[in-house]
């Protein structure tokens, strides 16, 4: 009988040790899908190499990566759980949380939370030479590729649109189509322009530019002001792309890394951290990682920081409130 405790006695134990144990195991399973946007687009190889880091540097992370249609699609599915960090343009991230049905948001999005502001998108308004568009005014009667449905690039094109007093009813033909696409249908001569909310250099408009002779169009400063927040006043630099030899004038918005409320405080502190240790190797992956600085984490943030984000954060001495 003795014998017969003694033995329940040790399962007992065990049993204590392997509840004990899971927990670690468990932690072996911490998925780390990081939802991007179209392949040809920024924050895919952004996403790639995002996913690189977690990889090395997040404790028993197993990191994945999806390409998407980018910011509006990348918010519904974090709010679903569907992901654990996604990149998403400031536009949308703020009609995600208020629930603006206009931009694809049928109910507030209140699970999203945010992890640092990133880098700037540029509003790039790229036409073909040939067309004879030169300004703004000039896409009126043109074929315009607008971005993706239900991406962050539509949502900026339709607001920088009606800021110049247009909307698509100007125009002769509208495509919703992601970047490699537009670019195809313009070298094609089946479009006239495209319009790609990017950081600098997105391969898309580099492809295009070594193909087809191209204008850089102008976003005039009075059309940035109408336009309002988060919109605010940029230039693309001389040569950013073949052809282009002077500087343009443009929009541009601020670019977020964003979880959910279901996410581990110590996952997210490890992946803020990791973001902020390694940004050498996101400039690596693409030039626009350059502007991202632990300085502008907050900037214009406009929805609830993750825990662990924040507690990085007020490490480093930012202050992100109460």
């Amino acid at each position: 009988m003795t014998r017969f405790f003694g033995a329940r006695r040790a399962l007992g134990l065990a049993a204590a040790l392997m509840v004990a144990i899971a927990p670690a195991s468990a932690r072996a399973q911490d998925f780390i899908n990081v939802l991007t946007g179209g392949t040809s687009g920024v924050y895919y190889p952004l996403g790639v190499a995002l996913s690189k880091i977690y990889g090395e540097k997040v404790k028993n992370a197993r990191p994945t990566v999806q390409a998407t249609k980018a910011s509006v699609e990348n918010l519904q599915l974090l709010q679903q759980a569907k992901g654990e960090v996604a990149f998403t343009l400031g536009d949308s991230l703020a009609a995600a949380w208020k629930g603006d049905e206009e931009a694809g948001f049928k109910t507030p999005l209140k699970k999203l939370r945010g992890i640092t502001a990133i880098y700037p998108n540029y509003i790039q308004i790229v036409a073909s030479k040939d067309s004879g568009i030169k300004t703004l005014a000039d896409l009126k009667g043109k074929r315009l590729s607008v971005g993706a449905p239900k991406s962050g690039t539509e949502l900026n094109a339709r607001a920088v649109l009606a800021a110049a007093g247009m909307s698509y009813k100007d125009l002769s033909k509208v495509e919703y189509l992601p970047f490699a696409e537009s670019v195809e249908l313009m070298k094609n001569r089946q479009l006239d322009a495209t319009l790609q909310s990017a950081g600098l250099g997105v391969a898309s408009l580099r492809d295009l530019a070594t193909s087809v002779e191209i204008v850089v169009v102008e976003v005039p400063a009075d059309v940035v002001d109408k336009a309002g927040a988060p919109f605010v006043k940029a230039t693309i630099p001389a040569n950013t792309y073949t052809g282009q030899t002077a500087p343009v004038p443009a929009a541009a918005v601020l670019n977020y890394l964003v979880t959910h409320e279901g996410m581990k405080e110590e996952t997210v502190y490890e992946m803020t951290k990791a973001i902020y240790e390694n940004l050498g190797d996101l400039s690596a992956a693409h030039a626009a990682a350059r502007s991202i600085k632990l300085e502008g984490a907050m900037e214009g943030m406009p929805i609830p920081l993750h825990p662990g984000a924040a507690r990085y954060l007020k490490e480093k001495g930012l202050k992100v409130g109460s």
